[in-house]
């Protein structure tokens, strides 16, 4: 996985943290476009706790990058 950018300096806010995690799935996703994932999926490969791996694809669903298929898993709208 390619590196997004700089570390966050240790007084980062939760908010930089989101956003840092916003983009580097959505560069993922970008990176390989027949990509899906379901939560569960998401929080292994990026080792997230569920809650966020869902907060974070969904804040993507909800920008229009991603679609959330019957099955639960979430693939770039681009693809679909």
């Amino acid at each position: 996985m390619k590196a997004v950018g700089p570390p966050l300096p240790k007084h980062a806010s939760r908010d930089d943290n989101f956003a840092l995690l916003l983009h580097r799935v959505r560069n993922e996703f970008l990176e390989m476009p027949g990509l899906r994932l379901t939560p569960a999926q998401a929080a292994r490969l990026w080792a997230l706790d569920r809650g966020t791996s869902e907060r974070i694809l969904d804040g993507l669903t909800a920008a229009g990058f991603l679609l959330k298929n019957r099955e639960g898993a979430y693939l770039c709208a681009s693809v679909a």
